[in-house]
């Protein structure tokens, strides 16, 4: 064969299918890991800034991001242990509760007579009488204008909490006159439910309330005064929030 018969010799050249020149696409997967890593960073630092409350709930989401755990008294997704109010938050509760019913027209005539308390149950509201009646008329299982206004507020309040709730209702030791079918247990109790139907009205959730008490005069506030008009009074309990998983006990016990 000769020289002219051979066949033209080919060369072909492949370019580099990253485009990235010497080094590649390399770079960018380093600066992508930065990116990330600086973000985790802003999170860590924000998160430790953050409220007790927020840094719940967010552990509480990475348990059940679902949300199909207890969602106590929150649209939010998640469980209620995370937005519960917990033994160690009740004083800060006291003190946003207090400022709150401050915005209450009447709270300056009437402040004396509203005492919290951080007790084994909860945070204890107590609304105390006076001589002339201040939440309730006296005598009257209905609550007065100024009574309920503050109870109105303190509904708004008590219901943005996952909180249950007990309500209580108490008389001095002055027999109830006026009535022989009708006693000073019944009157507790009838304030104590009356209370109870307001703040339902007024911002609480549907079974928020765990219990409506009536002690009569079985559990004085000034034991040595019996008849002292303090004795007199409506408390509404924030109860601890129980742990999720705490099991119920059952009717029979077992």
């Amino acid at each position: 064969m000769t020289g002219q018969d051979q066949p033209p010799i080919v060369i072909v050249k492949k370019k580099n299918g990253h485009g990235g020149g010497h080094h590649g696409g390399a770079w960018k997967v380093a600066y992508a890991d930065f990116v990330t890593a600086m973000m985790a960073l802003f999170i860590v630092l924000w998160l430790m800034n953050t409220s007790e409350q927020v840094k719940k709930a967010i552990s509480s989401y990475f348990r059940d991001p679902s949300g199909a755990g207890k969602q106590t008294g929150s649209a939010n997704a998640g469980t209620g242990e995370a937005l519960s109010i917990a033994k160690d938050d009740m004083p800060q509760l006291k003190d946003k509760l207090e400022q709150a019913m401050k915005r209450s027209p009447e709270f300056d005539k009437m402040q004396d007579y509203v005492q919290m308390s951080v007790t084994g149950e909860g945070l204890r509201i107590e609304l105390l009488e006076n001589e002339r009646g201040i939440f309730f008329d006296s005598g009257s299982p209905h609550p007065s204008q100024v009574g309920a206004d503050l109870i109105r507020q303190l509904a708004l309040e008590l219901g943005k909490l996952p909180n249950r709730l007990l309500v209580e209702g108490h008389t001095d030791a002055r027999p109830y006159g006026g009535r022989t079918d009708y006693s000073n247990w019944e009157l507790s109790s009838d304030r104590a439910n009356a209370a109870r139907r307001l703040m339902e009205a007024s911002g609480l959730r549907p079974n928020q309330v765990e219990q409506v008490r009536g002690f009569a005069d079985q559990q004085l506030r000034v034991k040595d005064n019996p008849n002292d008009a303090s004795n007199r009074r409506i408390s509404v309990i924030v109860c601890y929030q129980k742990p999720a998983d705490e099991p119920r006990a059952s009717a029979s016990g077992s």
